[in-house]
């Protein structure tokens, strides 16, 4: 069997699953859609192949300084496609005190007195005394809050807009998980728990769509019966959901949503 790699091949697949050409599929075709695209967000929003970790990368306008907010509906991976965030995990710190050319800074003293000669001196030392100042600028500091709701797409950040700590031009750096785009990488469709689900997906609406004429009889004597096939199709996707969650589930992390 050829790799499924586009939305019409994953259709047609789906309905070939289901007997057709042979048997006609009384599933309109935006139904089908339809079932496709819930059977997508399911998948996303559970496998642990559904989401990828990203870094959203943005300077400061004025326009986010007066919102206090970053506006993240528009926001691309790295080659312009669009991306949807689906959760932050952290902002990293934004703080010059680590390139200051202030003679007086300690940690400027670190670096002239510990590593004045690369090719001799130990770093270890060096790296052990930054570790133990960031923990004491995290006991007293503190991480910057942040909050994130994914469908308002808006990413609050809890400090002071347009004063010294957030300047027109600061460089905000957000770890993010994002929703895998099928589109973009079409390997999804070719993705066996997703095509077992999405023609459960369709079998459903098909047998909902009959049990409206249950027990009608049609000419040569054959009958209806949605109700069965609409049971057979609740029955599997009940075990293709326990499947992912105890196969596919991704592991949990806090991140906020």
């Amino acid at each position: 069997m050829a790799t499924i790699t586009n939305r019409t091949d994953f259709t047609n697949y789906c309905l070939r699953r289901l007997g057709f050409p042979v048997i006609q599929i009384n599933v309109d075709d935006d139904q089908v859609s339809d079932r496709i695209d819930d059977a997508l967000q399911y998948w996303q929003d559970y496998h642990f192949d559904g989401l990828q970790k990203v870094y959203y990368i943005k300077a400061l306008q004025q326009t986010d300084i007066d919102n206090k907010y970053l506006d993240l509906s528009q926001s691309t991976d790295a080659q312009g496609n669009p991306m949807e965030i689906v959760g932050i995990t952290r902002i990293f710190p934004i703080s010059d005190s680590q390139a200051t050319a202030n003679m007086f800074d300690l940690r400027y003293q670190l670096r002239l007195n510990e590593l004045y000669d690369f090719t001799s001196a130990s770093y270890i030392n060096y790296t052990l005394t930054t570790q133990h100042l960031r923990s004491l600028e995290i006991m007293f500091t503190g991480e910057v809050p942040i909050r994130f709701q994914r469908h308002m797409q808006r990413l609050y950040i809890d400090w002071n807009w347009g004063a010294s700590e957030a300047p027109v031009g600061t460089i905000v750096v957000a770890e993010c998980y994002a929703a895998i785009n099928p589109d973009v990488y079409n390997n999804v469709w070719n993705d066996r728990w997703l095509k077992e689900y999405a023609t459960q997906l369709i079998k459903r609406t098909w047998g909902n769509n009959l049990s409206k004429f249950a027990g009608l009889q049609l000419p040569g004597g054959v009958t209806l019966d949605g109700p069965k096939i609409y049971q057979e199709a609740c029955e599997e996707i009940a075990r293709l959901e326990r499947e992912m969650e105890n196969n596919y589930g991704g592991i949990l992390e806090f991140f906020m949503n």
